[in-house]
């Protein structure tokens, strides 16, 4: 005989008498964690079962970056990535679609080359492989020309705007409104770009060339507003639409900015791809995961709209940091006598699930 499925009234009234229990128990862990959780002050060390279970926990985060980094570093003295990588002189077609992030890719002539033009290591980072991949899909598409015009979404402190115009690309960086609650957070990282003067790059472009080219408008990214529609040759984000809320709100982000595009555009966006392809994910939360189903939804839309999302392909790869999972905090010293390593960060946790960036390419239909 087959269990009766719980209630909504069960499980919220299970949610209310235990969401005090579970809030009070994360408190207590983020408190054992901030003070080492080893002992209270000079004496016997702390002996209860959080104690115990938690006081290992920064030792074993800086052994896992430094295995990492060791990985990293024998590929880096190969040459395969890193600073004495050789960087191509000329850009490479390779019949780019949308896929994972890789080793091979951060290894690849086509990766490195874009390196060499924005002058950046091609270390084993995902937000490098993000870089190559939009101006990846971007050449090919034909977008890189001069007389462009380029539309870019939470843009932060990008190089890509600067980049853009220094190949007379006429571009609109947008962002959220400095006075808007949410870029709060992203001004503390160092992630939110409040002004045009705050994305200009001496090394990439002379400040006439950027500021003819270059423009700023504050845009939410759940409210493009309509005068965009319709304007642009290409558009893009960089892990940036996984931020506004909300699964679908992620997924009508992206059908909405292809929107913004003229008959043939590319729209190149980057997000975070939840590893665990099937099963549970985050969502309804600051940063939410998607997963392959959520992909396969977006592109029925978008074929509604006439628009077609290139094939996902979904190959992790073979190489030993593809298999590597970085564990936050990522900008963390765990005990001061130790200098906390740069570890590889193709693939990394994220509540807990492992995760690594994907880039879509969608083609504008008409």
């Amino acid at each position: 005989m087959k269990d009766k499925p719980t209630s909504a009234w069960t499980t919220r009234t299970l949610n209310r008498a235990t969401g005090p229990l579970v809030d009070a128990v994360a408190d207590l862990v983020l408190q054992r964690l901030a003070s080492g959780g080893r002992a209270a002050g000079d004496g016997p060390p702390a002996r209860d079962p959080l104690s115990l279970a938690l006081k290992e926990i920064a030792a074993l985060r800086w052994n896992t970056k430094l295995m990492g980094l060791a990985l990293a570093e024998r590929f880096y003295a190969e040459g395969k990535a890193g600073p004495g990588a050789v960087l191509p002189g000329r850009a490479t077609r390779i019949g780019l679609t949308s896929k994972l992030c890789t080793q091979a890719d951060i290894e690849s002539e086509w990766l490195r080359f874009w390196c060499g033009q924005l002058q950046i290591v091609p270390f084993y980072s995902r937000k490098i492989w993000e870089y190559g991949f939009v101006l990846q899909a971007l050449w090919e598409g034909g977008q890189l020309r001069s007389g462009a015009q380029g539309l870019g979404f939470a843009v932060g402190t990008e190089l890509t705007p600067a980049y853009f115009a220094s190949r007379n690309i006429q571009v609109l960086a947008t962002d959220l409104a400095e006075q808007d609650a949410r870029s709060g957070d992203w001004a503390q990282t160092d992630q939110h770009a409040a002004s045009l003067e705050g994305l200009l790059r001496p090394n990439l472009v002379r400040r006439e060339r950027f500021l003819a080219n270059c423009r700023y408008r504050p845009v939410d990214m759940n409210a493009i507003p309509a005068d965009l529609h319709g304007q642009f040759d290409f558009c893009w984000s960089m892990c940036s639409f996984e931020h506004v809320g909300s699964i679908e709100k992620g997924l009508e982000f992206v059908r909405n900015s292809v929107r913004c595009l003229k008959p043939g555009g590319i729209a190149v966006h980057t997000t975070e791809m939840n590893l665990e392809t099937e099963g549970e994910t985050v969502d309804h939360w600051g940063t939410v995961l998607f997963q392959p189903r959520h992909f396969a939804e977006l592109s029925r839309r978008l074929a509604e709209d006439g628009h077609e999302l290139l094939a996902l392909d979904l190959d992790p790869g073979t190489g030993l940091l593809d298999r590597f999972i970085d564990v936050p905090p990522y900008d963390f010293q765990p005990h001061p006598a130790m200098t906390f390593p740069a570890a590889p960060h193709l693939r990394l946790t994220v509540d807990g699930f492992p995760v690594t960036s994907v880039g879509l390419i969608v083609r504008a239909g008409g």
